[in-house]
Parts: structure tokens; sequence; C-alpha cells
């Protein structure tokens, strides 16, 4: 099992005035795989405050970081940006599949401001805010997450967490 963390970035939700329905959902379509869910939290969208938490979680035996929100065009859209501050080697290949993805389904899947990367053995990935973008873009980068997992980690390395 890798073990993950899901953070969801929403300063309503942080403050109990909107219920998060992303990163249950998140935890739902992870159930039954090599991903074991070790911490889900709800955080504000201050960047700071994101970024320290992102690297806090990178220091830990946490594989696997999703984020979901903070990647639109929000003054207070800043998960991107927390993203970028923590991460040693940028994956495009995630956000850009996500969104060639997303594009298919809504012209506004351009729109999305995702990153992705890796920081020391963690691989943070950064998804939408809403459940319907959730389910299409994790659905859309699942398969492939396991193989780029193994390999960050080595087939024969303890970080692998299996």
């Amino acid at each position: 099992m890798f073990k993950t963390a899901i953070i969801t970035a929403s300063d309503k939700g942080f403050a109990g005035l909107r219920e998060d329905l992303s990163g249950p959902l998140i935890k739902q379509l992870l159930a039954d795989t090599v991903y074991d869910i070790v911490s889900y939290e709800i955080l504000s969208d201050d960047k700071d405050y994101l970024t320290k938490r992102l690297k806090e979680l990178c220091d830990t035996d946490i594989s696997l970081i999703l984020t979901t929100g903070g990647t639109g065009f929000s003054p207070r859209d800043n998960m991107p940006e927390a993203t970028k501050a923590v991460i040693e080697k940028e994956t495009p290949g995630i956000p850009e599949a996500m969104r060639a993805y997303s594009m298919k389904i809504t012209p506004a899947g351009m729109l999305s401001r995702a990153a992705a990367g890796i920081r020391k053995q963690t691989l943070i990935v950064n998804l939408p805010g809403s459940p319907k973008a959730v389910k299409e873009c994790l659905g859309c980068i699942l398969p492939s997450l396991e193989h780029g997992l193994k390999i960050m980690c080595g087939l024969d390395s303890e970080c692998a967490r299996t």
C-alpha cells in the first residue's frame, strides 16, 4: 500500500461554512486500491500555510498527496503555487493529461492551473475542486499513478511502502 494524504484547499470548508464533497470522494475512489489514506485535511487557501503543510507531509513516509481545490482563477486559489514552492521535480504530464481529458468534456477544462511534482519520495498532484471534475481527472490518471510511484520509489526500495 502507498500511504496517501488528501488535502482540500477551501477557506469556506476550513471555516465550516461549506461541506467538503471532493475530499471524501477521493477517499471513496481510492477504496480497495493500493492507496492507504493516512491523512485527510481541509486547509485554508493561504499559500504559506499550504506550502508549510505540504512540506511537513513530504517529510513523512507518505508516498502520494492528492489535493483538491485551489486550482482556479480566484485570487485565493493558491494550491499550484504552494505545490511549485515545495516540489523538487515537476511532473507536467499529469496535469497536462487531466486538462486534455477535461477539455473533451468541457472547454472550461483549459482553465485549470493544476500542478504536480515530486519532493523527496512524495508525489503531489493537484486535482480540481468540484466532485465531478475530481472523479473525471482522478479516473484519467489513476491507472498510471501506481506505476509512477513504483518508479519514483524504486522497485526494491523501502520507500515503496507496499
